[in-house]
């Protein structure tokens, strides 16, 4: 079985892979930050973590572990005249900087493994183009360009990946789908007639980060209900 870190575990995304990989018998850590969050399952270790704070420690972590899982992030929609140059920094703190130094801290441990993956999180809004979608566009995009620089220089040790889901029912975009109105809308607006959800997302993220993917590195994986390549 294989050890996993998972970052921003305590809801949404995170949790459910988190919880899937544990199911099959791998050994998680799991970091939260705002969300305390207990497991009873033994293979599952959670721990707090603030990928904000200028030095990452990482100690609890075995010397060598199969895959790491960035998942923090952010949706601020509003106009872009609306949108401070703060507020830009701050998001790629978050989306972008924080990666990069879980990456780095974790960068020898993966290199142990015979096999290791790392995982980030884009959004269908970078390859699209959408109005009000400045701010995470902008994050995401550079995260699209770091993994493909990334798998490159990884290679072939390690492969590099990201995951660019449409809009999916996770606390972090409770704000959209707050109503029974905005479901249905949000809904018929993708060609498969419905909201992502986190299995749609965590099913393909365990897929990447197994020996199964081997063969795959520096992808855009839309998991979008087609709204990205289909027009109906």
């Amino acid at each position: 079985m294989a050890t996993y870190l998972i970052i921003g575990a305590s809801s949404g995304i995170g949790l459910r892979l988190t919880t899937l990989l544990a199911a099959q018998g791998h050994q998680v850590y799991a970091t939260y930050c705002k969300n305390k969050i207990d497991s009873a399952d033994s293979l599952i270790q959670y721990h707090y973590l603030n990928v904000l704070d200028e030095t990452i420690t990482l100690d609890n972590l075995p010397d060598s572990i199969h895959g790491v899982v960035y998942c923090p992030g952010s949706i601020n929609l509003k106009p872009f005249r609306r949108i401070s140059a703060a507020e830009f920094v701050n998001d790629y703190n978050l989306q972008v900087i924080g990666a990069v130094k879980i990456i780095q801290a974790v960068l020898p441990k993966l290199k142990n493994a015979d096999f290791s993956s790392i995982l980030l999180f884009s959004t269908v809004a970078v390859q699209s183009g959408l109005p009000f979608h400045s701010q995470v566009s902008a994050s995401k995009g550079a995260i699209e360009g770091l993994t493909k620089a990334l798998a490159a220089e990884f290679a072939p040790k390690i492969i590099v990946n990201f995951i660019a889901p449409s809009l999916t029912d996770t606390p972090l975009a409770a704000s959209l789908l707050n109503s029974e109105q905005k479901k249905e809308a949000n809904a018929q607006r993708h060609p498969l007639k419905r909201i992502g959800t986190t299995d749609d997302i965590a099913n393909l993220a365990e897929f990447l980060l197994s020996s199964k993917a081997s063969w795959i590195t520096g992808q855009i994986m839309h998991v979008d209900g087609g709204i990205s390549t289909l027009k109906i």
